[in-house]
């Protein structure tokens, strides 16, 4: 298995016998999948994105196809992924297709990535916050409602994600260069991994068809580091990400009626925390208190969604 983080499984939640489950995380930047058998995880690997939001169909069918070569084989009862960008059921019924020749006779169900999120949290209700490639808020109540928030894509929103944290150090470089002020060292820093000089070059860079999503949203490492290092304008850029973040979560909890949890995972959630401090103190602002930071991957949710399917 090429990842440690495995997860102990109830015995409530474990499958019954007659194939493997495989579950499916696909994100902007990776698909991660794990095959579970009798409920134990017995091969996890990842592979590029297979979200045709991010990419073609034709290297999501590759990707996948790349990734079932890893982890199929044999019998497989069940595939559960959760992806980005499904808000439709037309949404759903795509990424299914091209899912199905993977596991030949397998039920395929595929949600919306922040279920996975809240189940592995261990919640049956509450709010799932997605901080990210991308962000969104889904939540669901004791009376089975559901509701969202965000989740409009790089192009509409995705505030607070990594791809909104890579587009606002670009931002914060171009302004600074517009007042005639030498690069600072989250503009250094910026400038090397992008393999230039100027800031002026930023420009084309980030409409050039050569980047995308992905890449920008891979420059959120640089505004944490430099945050990390104490420059006081990437600490800015981390801490309204984290009160964007807060207010999906909010939005979604006042649709539903409830006060919580909150569970805030994935790569930014999971991972910085001046991010989650920002978020936890927003919440906390407004009386929300149960607010807990995923401790598990979301692909690991997949046997408790599995459980309350059958």
């Amino acid at each position: 298995m090429t990842h440690s983080d495995t997860p102990s499984v109830s015995p409530a939640a474990v499958p019954s016998p007659g194939g493997a489950v495989i579950g499916l995380d696909i994100g902007g930047t990776k698909t991660r999948g794990v095959r579970f058998e009798a409920g134990v995880p017995v091969a996890d690997e990842s592979v590029g994105s297979a979200n045709v939001q991010n990419v073609t169909p034709e290297e999501a069918a590759r990707n996948l196809a790349e990734l079932f070569a890893r982890i199929g084989g044999g019998t497989i009862a069940r595939v559960y992924a959760g992806a980005g960008g499904i808000d439709t059921d037309e949404d759903a019924a795509a990424l299914a297709a091209l899912i199905a020749p993977q596991a030949p006779g397998a039920r395929v169900t595929v949600v919306h990535d922040s279920r996975l999120l809240l189940a592995a949290g261990g919640a049956a209700t509450g709010v799932a916050v997605i901080a990210g490639t991308g962000s969104a808020a889904w939540g669901r109540n004791e009376d089975g409602a559901e509701a969202r928030a965000g989740g409009w894509g790089y192009l509409l929103g995705d505030e607070g994600s990594g791809y909104w944290l890579g587009r606002e150090a670009v931002r914060h470089s171009l302004r600074r260069m517009n007042q005639g002020l030498e690069p600072d060292e989250l503009t250094r820093a910026l400038l090397s991994s992008c393999g230039t000089d100027h800031p002026n070059k930023l420009i084309a860079l980030f409409h050039s068809p050569a980047t995308g999503r992905r890449f920008w949203a891979q420059q959120a490492r640089l505004v944490v580091e430099a945050a990390d290092a104490g420059h006081p304008a990437s600490q800015a850029l981390i801490g309204q990400a984290g009160r964007d973040l807060a207010d999906l979560a909010a939005q979604t909890l006042r649709q539903l009626g409830i006060a919580g949890p909150v569970i805030l995972g994935s790569g930014l959630g999971m991972n910085v925390v001046r991010l989650q401090d920002a978020f936890r103190a927003t919440l906390a602002a407004e009386g929300i208190t149960d607010v807990r930071v995923l401790q598990q991957e979301p692909v690991f949710g997949v046997l408790q969604l599995v459980a309350e399917q059958d």
